[in-house]
């Protein structure tokens, strides 16, 4: 099988270590992965800012750029539910149902949950807004994350609330989306988990500049890098096998 990788340009501007895992994880599962250079932005933020005529030639340049490839898969349920929910208005309609979210590409197209990855740390998940919402993930990242090897997961209270940023409502209404974010990390301390998992590393983004404020020593994580890692070879912050678990987490 081989499947194109839409990367997304916070994970290629921020995070490129996610665009990374998700190919180590994609292949080790006998994938084969094709990265079309001439991806670009995907149009969200013109679009959800009103600007639909600037977003219309990245809507119609990104269509380009995987046409042709069965599926698509995108370590990003926002961008995944722009393609999905919004191309149609643009015409583009023929991209949506090849897009796939990381999590729904591997339990419902390779039909697995155990990705045979090994964490020995204590996580929590929090799910996006457009996982919960447009894509209707549902239990799809919780059970990967139940089958990695190790991994101790916590469960966050006011999971499925939004953690506040939005996109340009972030910048647009500041305040509120600092208290939402707070709300949220608090939550997420109060597990006594290590490692707060997302699948969306925009919503990672803004909780991980409310933690590094805060001090906190509660580390943001996407999960293609928790499922990416093996026994063979670990996260860095994960401790090898045999050795002994962080010494800062809760234990069950």
């Amino acid at each position: 099988m081989r499947v194109a990788l839409f990367v997304t340009c916070v994970n290629d501007a921020l995070h490129p270590s996610t665009g990374v895992a998700t190919v180590r994880l994609l292949e080790r599962l006998g994938v084969a992965v094709d990265f079309p250079a001439a991806q670009t932005c995907c149009g969200q933020p013109q679009f959800n800012t009103g600007y639909r005529r600037e977003a219309a030639p990245l809507v119609r340049r990104t269509a380009r750029a995987f046409a042709g490839y069965e599926y698509v898969v995108t370590p990003s349920g926002s961008c995944a539910a722009m393609v999905r929910e919004h191309y149609p208005r643009f015409g583009e309609s023929s991209l949506g149902p090849r897009t796939y979210e990381l999590t729904e590409f591997l339990v419902d197209v390779l039909g697995t949950t155990d990705v045979g990855a090994y964490f020995p740390r204590t996580v929590t998940y929090h799910p996006s807004c457009h996982g919960v919402r447009a894509l209707r993930l549902g239990d799809r990242p919780l059970r990967l994350l139940r089958a990695v090897r190790g991994l101790r997961l916590r469960e966050l209270d006011g999971a499925d609330e939004c953690c506040g940023f939005g996109g340009t409502f972030a910048v647009k209404n500041p305040a509120v989306s600092t208290a939402m974010g707070r709300d949220k990390t608090r939550a997420a301390e109060a597990t006594g988990a290590g490692v707060l998992c997302g699948a969306d590393n925009s919503c990672l983004m803004h909780l991980g500049g409310l933690l590094r404020r805060a001090d906190s020593p509660l580390v943001p994580l996407h999960l293609a890098e928790i499922l990416a890692a093996t026994e063979e070879h670990p996260h860095p912050l994960a401790p090898a096998p045999g050795t002994a678990p962080h010494p800062k987490e809760a234990r069950p």
